[in-house]
């Protein structure tokens, strides 16, 4: 009887020694694994204009606020009129930040703004802010955020093929204007003459 319990002890010796063989002599499977860094987003580039000492395009870090962008343009000038700006308020590319000078005031060395430059971040004095679409040209048109030349000249032609404008919700019947932009020009429009 002890010689078939060593048997099967010895049995079992050589399997577990051929497993642990079999096991450490197999090539590993698969590659390491590399951890990377994660990626850095690229920087955002607004337009800052208006009462800055500097005015231009600033390029800087996602999550900066429009106090952020008026600091890389220098600081506000001796005219700014920063009381109309949310300072606090989060940037996005291809933004344009306008500060207005105060009445009476020249504008800023170097701004040949007019006073219809407007961002998304002002809505203030509507009065002069507003934008009548059914005479403005393609300059003022292109002030408002996300118009650019071709959208102004789409809703010139359409003013001229279909009369004025009634309300100005109807802006969205220009082609290349929908909800999205209408909800960002909103604020800045009015089909009222002053």
């Amino acid at each position: 009887m002890k010689s078939i319990w060593m048997a099967a002890v010895s049995i079992l010796v050589g399997l577990l020694a051929a497993g642990l063989l079999e096991l450490t002599s197999r090539p590993p499977r698969g590659a390491a694994i590399q951890l990377l860094p994660p990626p850095t987003p690229p920087p955002i580039r607004v337009h800052v204009s208006g009462a800055v000492a500097h005015p231009g395009v600033v390029a800087l870090p996602p999550g900066s606020r429009v106090e952020d962008a008026i600091q890389a343009a220098g600081g506000l000038s001796d005219q700014a009129r920063a009381d109309d700006l949310n300072l606090a308020a989060l940037l996005q590319d291809g933004e344009k930040i306008y500060v207005a000078s105060r009445p009476g005031t020249a504008p800023a060395q170097g701004n040949q703004a007019s006073p219809l430059n407007i961002s998304n971040r002002q809505a203030t004095d509507a009065a002069t802010l507003l934008i009548n679409i059914n005479t403005a040209t393609s300059e003022e048109l292109e002030q408002l955020p996300g118009i650019g030349p071709a959208t102004a000249a789409k809703i010139i032609a359409y003013r001229e093929e279909n009369g004025v404008f009634q309300a100005i919700e109807e802006i969205q019947n220009v082609s290349g204007i929908g909800p999205v932009t209408f909800e960002k020009i909103k604020p800045y429009i009015t089909v009222e003459g002053p």
